[in-house]
């Protein structure tokens, strides 16, 4: 029986990644795109060409009807449900809190909250009727810890979304069904490339490990967490960050 497997924005920087580790794990990947068409053809044709079957679908994560789409097509495609749900898609803004539109409040909170929210319940309703059990990953950040300056939006989605991994660990458990957060650090793509001058350098400087992240880092945790590596593992966050949100704010040099 074919092992599927989900991935929201699969063409995001990060998304590749995740898509690329699981393909080459051995799962058929379903993922979603908005707007990315070309660059989803192309992944799937990477995936194809390794001999893994990959699809795409345009889908946008926080619209009920599509995300019910998107899941009802793919286990149709994979003649399967799926074992692997990852909630990737997430969008940020830029503005301190008393700048910040109610439109890009809203904008925010239903790709990422929202669209975890309905991914997560699609999935389980899938994986529960299927019996087999699961493993459902979220995508938080250094925000799920931290106060962020003008990510307001953005900070109070992620922390919803470690605490909804956890009431969803809890309520899902037991069906044999896992939910874990991957909470990435400074990552180098091509969106936070945007956010400072030289992104790397500036956020080396408070990574104990020197370095900022790729997204090639995320693969491992992933392919940990939905394996039977695993198996007693549900309700956790596991930060990849090289230690940046671990240390304390520390007033002497080190």
């Amino acid at each position: 029986m074919a092992l599927l497997a989900l991935v929201t924005a699969g063409p995001s920087a990060i998304g590749r990644s995740l898509v690329r580790a699981l393909g080459g794990a051995g799962y058929d990947v379903a993922f979603t795109h908005l707007g990315q068409g070309e660059a989803a053809a192309m992944l799937v044709a990477e995936l194809e060409t390794q001999g893994r079957r990959a699809r795409a679908w345009e889908s946008h994560a926080g619209e009920a009807e599509e995300v019910a789409a998107f899941h009802r097509e793919a286990a149709e495609w994979a003649g399967a449900a799926p074992r692997v749900m990852v909630n990737n898609a997430g969008i940020q803004t830029w503005a301190p809190l008393t700048e910040l539109a109610v439109e890009d409040w809203d904008r925010v909170m239903a790709t990422n909250l929202r669209g975890t929210f309905l991914n997560t319940k699609a999935a389980a309703r899938a994986m529960i009727a299927a019996g087999q059990g699961g493993a459902i990953i979220t995508l938080g950040s250094g925000c799920n810890k931290h106060a962020f300056p003008r990510l307001v939006d953005y900070t109070a989605s992620k922390g919803g979304i470690e605490q909804f991994t956890k009431v969803a660990a809890v309520e899902l458990g037991p069906h044999g069904i896992r939910v874990n957060c991957i909470a990435p650090g400074a990552i180098a793509t091509e969106r936070t490339a945007a956010e400072a001058g030289d992104y790397a350098a500036t956020w080396s400087r408070v990574t104990p490990l020197r370095r900022v992240g790729v997204p090639e880092d995320l693969a491992g945790p992933l392919l940990f967490l939905v394996s039977e590596a695993a198996a007693f593992v549900t309700g956790q966050t596991l930060w990849v960050d090289g230690g940046a949100f671990s240390q304390a704010n520390w007033p002497y040099e080190t």
